[in-house]
């Protein structure tokens, strides 16, 4: 299993006093120095946190430290203002990993999985786009359900992320049987030859079961780590977390 460390919440932070500070590029190496093996930007249309430049400067850094860049976001989203728009972003960066996410503008984190829909023809349209011009870019689907294995198949993607907010959720709450839901979908994933990424609220409390499971290709986790910061320091936080992966 691998660790891509997003640093939306340390762009959020910065851009609370408009200035560079904290400086993204320095947890970036930071992260990098401790052994991470991909970072992980969101960007909004907003640039409520990370911005257009951001994600073209961590692109550039991750390229000349040789590990993996992920770029999450809507592929609807055009541009406006200052954000170039997603695919425009693709373009432009050459992203080892493209996740697709259907978030509105207004949502203030990504809460659902794509599913079948009017937007079937469009979202296929954006796909063959992103492979068009950015063709070594593996693409991944962000789903929430068995279901989603088979959508992501239908568009012929390389891997899904699964929303593992409900998985954390029934965790906290010690709902445990919500591992075989994982686990189905898991299995589902691996039979289609799909690789297999998960997201969202993981955590110190929860990553282990994860870890537990197998035949997972990468976790992107965020904001516990910027919160367990808090608490350890950055440094003793994503090691932390590298230690359950890696042991």
């Amino acid at each position: 299993m691998k660790l891509s460390v997003n640093l939306n919440k340390i762009a959020l932070l910065r851009n609370a006093r408009g200035e560079n500070y904290p400086d993204l590029d320095y947890f970036a190496n930071k992260a990098i120095d401790l052994g991470v093996d991909g970072l992980t930007l969101h960007p909004r249309p907003d640039h409520r946190h990370a911005t257009s430049d951001d994600v073209i400067n961590l692109a550039k850094l991750t390229k000349q430290r040789n590990v993996e860049f992920n770029i999450e976001g809507n592929p609807f989203t055009n541009p406006k203002n200052d954000f170039k728009g997603f695919i425009e972003l693709v373009r432009l960066i050459q992203p080892d990993q493209v996740t697709l996410v259907p978030d509105e503008l207004n949502q203030i984190t990504s809460d659902h999985g794509w599913t079948s829909g009017t937007h079937d023809k469009q979202l296929m349209e954006a796909i063959k786009e992103i492979r068009d011009c950015s063709n070594k870019s593996k693409i991944s689907l962000f789903i929430d359900n068995i279901d989603g294995v088979d959508y992501a198949e239908k568009l012929n993607v390389e891997l899904i992320e699964i929303h593992t907010g409900k998985f954390s959720k029934n965790i906290a709450h010690g709902k445990k049987e919500v591992i075989i839901e994982v686990e189905n979908i898991i299995e589902r994933a691996q039979g289609k030859g799909l690789l297999i990424n998960a997201g969202h609220d993981l955590n110190l409390d929860n990553l282990n079961y994860l870890v537990m499971m197998g035949n997972i290709n990468e976790v992107s986790i965020g904001h516990a780590i910027i919160v367990d910061s808090l608490h350890y320091g950055f440094e003793e936080a994503v090691k932390k977390y590298l230690e359950i992966i890696r042991n």
